[in-house]
């Protein structure tokens, strides 16, 4: 699974010097990440609309814009899928709870 993801994010970085009138995320990445926060935002209402409704197709294809729109959201912030599979890896074995106490007392 993560070849998806490594191959997304090579072309996500690729298109950092591209034309944003010739690809959708370099005009993303133009507008800047408040622009890419916002459309993660509309994906996130998008899919929990489709989730509510139990329509499964439409739970996959919101959940597809949603991973993808963050995947932006991560090259933009100089992060790579593997940082955030990294840290799944490392909760893996910790119950929810668990994790949860181990964070700092502010979040």
């Amino acid at each position: 699974m993560s070849d998806i993801l490594d191959r997304l994010a090579q072309t996500l970085e690729a298109r950092k010097h591209a034309d944003s009138q010739s690809s959708y995320v370099a005009k993303l990445y133009a507008k800047g990440l408040n622009a890419t926060l916002k459309k993660i935002a509309e994906e996130a209402g998008e899919t929990i609309i489709a989730a509510k409704d139990g329509d499964r197709e439409q739970i996959i294809y919101e959940t597809a814009d949603l991973w993808f729109h963050t995947l932006v959201m991560l090259a933009q912030t100089g992060l790579h899928p593997d940082d955030i599979l990294n840290e799944l890896a490392r909760r893996e074995h910790l119950s929810g709870l668990e994790e949860k106490a181990r964070r700092p007392k502010d979040e």
